[in-house]
Order: structure tokens, then sequence, then C-alpha cells
């Protein structure tokens, strides 16, 4: 099973930025230990501030990967692009939010992306990532 986990704006900053709401934990550790937990997998991870570079990663992986978990920042609220991207590929998404978009300020409400995905995670910090993969895992055991 090949996953791609594709990170948005600001991500790269995880375990420095806003630690009180996206924990005080760097995204490279973080891949470690999943890469760990799903030893038989191949969990490819990338990671772009630019919209464009995140929509080419999607239509470069979006035919020939198992699962994509993206966690698109910033752009879930406001990218048309980005969610037209994901409905434009074969590959299943699930959105994953580390915080609880819903009890955040009122625009990261909606989410333009979720839409066009299989499912979407939000509030279960870096866990969420884990829940998303073991979801894919799951649907292709048929479970």
């Amino acid at each position: 099973m090949k996953i791609q986990i594709i990170n948005g704006p600001n991500l790269n900053l995880l375990g420095l930025r806003e630690p009180s709401i996206y924990g005080s934990q760097g995204f490279d550790s973080y891949l470690e230990s999943i890469r760990k937990t799903f030893d038989n997998f191949s969990i490819d991870y990338f990671q772009s501030n630019v919209e464009g570079e995140l929509i080419n990663k999607l239509h470069e992986v979006g035919f020939s990967y198992d699962g994509i978990v993206l966690n698109a920042g910033g752009y879930t609220h406001t990218s048309v692009a980005l969610a037209d991207a994901i409905a434009a590929i074969n590959t299943p998404v699930i959105e994953v939010h580390i915080s609880n978009i819903y009890a955040r300020e009122e625009y990261r409400h909606v989410s333009f992306t979720g839409k066009n995905c299989r499912g979407v995670l939000t509030g279960f910090g870096m866990d969420g990532y884990r829940l998303a993969i073991n979801s894919f895992v799951q649907s292709t055991m048929g479970t």
C-alpha cells in the first residue's frame, strides 16, 4: 500500500507554531513514528506553502497511490482549485486538521476541500494522520 501525506502552508512550523493549538511535536519526528507503526506500507511525505505545488502533487500521485492524507492548512477554507484537484483524481483523499476547526474562528468552519474527500478528521491532534491511514488500511482489508 502506498500512502501520500500532503501538508499545506505553515505546517512546516509544527512544533514551533502556536504549540497551544498545534502541539510541540515537529512533523518529522511524528512521521518517523507513523512509518514505524505502518512499517509494511510506503508512506511518502510532501509539504509546501504554495497552493500550485499542492495541486501538482495531487495530480502526480492521484492516479497511482492507494490513499492521500491531506492537511491543506488555510487553503482548506479558501481554495476552489484544491477542491477541484481532489475531485479530478482517482485516489481517495482524507482531509485532516490537527485542531478542531469548528472550535476556532468562524471562517475556519468552512471546508471547500472536504466535500471532495472520503472523510474529514478534525481535532485529534497529530493522531488524525494515523487515524486516516488506518482508515485506508481497513478499507483495503474489507472491514
